[in-house]
């Protein structure tokens, strides 16, 4: 894989990743009514969604795995992060 190549890959991959962090720990922040989170997170979410709605339209079946990948690997984090943020305040 060229290094052009892995680097667009990378950035896929860690876009979808911070995205679904975001949307996991939405769910915990709403589930919880913790403001903060909410106001930051829906904000976040709906920025970072804007890179990736073009970037994944239009993308291969690797793309599209890759992005998946992230977007898993996202939402355990962000699930995991904002119940010990909620559950410690």
């Amino acid at each position: 894989m060229a290094v052009n190549e892995k680097k667009k890959t990378m950035k896929l991959f860690f876009t979808a990743l911070v995205q679904m962090i975001l949307v996991g720990a939405q769910t915990i922040f709403v589930l919880r009514l913790f403001w903060p989170g909410i106001i930051i997170g829906s904000f976040g979410i709906s920025f970072i969604w804007t890179y990736n709605v073009k970037r994944i339209a239009f993308a291969t079946i690797k793309d599209r795995l890759v992005y998946s990948f992230g977007a898993t690997t996202g939402v355990i984090i962000g699930v995991s992060l904002a119940h010990l943020i909620t559950t410690n305040i």
